[in-house]
């Protein structure tokens, strides 16, 4: 009797492992994801408006994980969507960063966008170290990502006439700095996995 638990007990903490793995996998998606966007910036490959438009697709991709962790777990349909909505995103990152377009890493624009960016990487980053430990529950990690999608979505908008004004920023940096307070009082609740 006492090894029928102690099966059922490991069968358990492997699905669990699974299913952690594949969160925490599409959550490491899209750090990878805003690094290329950022070193794309920095680098003058991408224009401000191109890093807008991929913003806009990230914030797509978040906005899915976030419905699709709802219930608190991914099923493999939902996990080959959001592969192949990153997917996409990476093929359209490597489309913008090697097309004839060129953006001015230095200008004041570029400058905020890429800070912006940055942001979100450590943000995202904060998460995925979340998921990683399990101080963060899935349900939890939906609700983040939705505020991600946010954020992303903002920045699309501030970017998507090619510049970004002090102003957008202000607005985008309070948005970011609310987030990251959600995102630590998730971390240090009672909540774990």
């Amino acid at each position: 009797m006492k090894f029928a638990h102690t099966a059922i007990a490991a069968a358990l903490g492997l699905a669990f492992c699974g299913a952690a793995f594949a969160q925490a996998g599409t959550v490491q998606r899209d750090v990878n994801q805003q690094q290329r966007i950022e070193q794309g910036l920095r680098s003058g490959q991408l224009t401000t408006r191109e890093a807008s438009r991929l913003e806009r697709e990230e914030a797509r991709v978040e906005r899915d994980q976030s419905r699709a962790m709802q219930d608190g777990k991914l099923t493999p349909a939902e996990k080959a969507r959001l592969a192949r909505e990153q997917n996409r995103v990476s093929r359209d990152i490597y489309r913008e960063k090697h097309d004839a377009q060129t953006g001015n890493p230095s200008s004041a624009s570029s400058q905020r966008m890429q800070a912006d960016v940055q942001r979100n990487i450590n943000q995202q980053s904060r998460i995925e170290q979340g998921v990683n430990s399990g101080s963060l529950t899935n349900r939890e990690t939906a609700r983040l990502e939705r505020g991600e999608a946010r954020i992303d979505r903002a920045e699309a908008r501030a970017g998507a006439d090619n510049k970004v004004g002090p102003r957008e920023q202000r607005r985008i940096q309070k948005a970011e700095n609310r987030e990251s307070r959600r995102i630590h009082r998730e971390k240090h609740d009672a909540q774990t996995k």
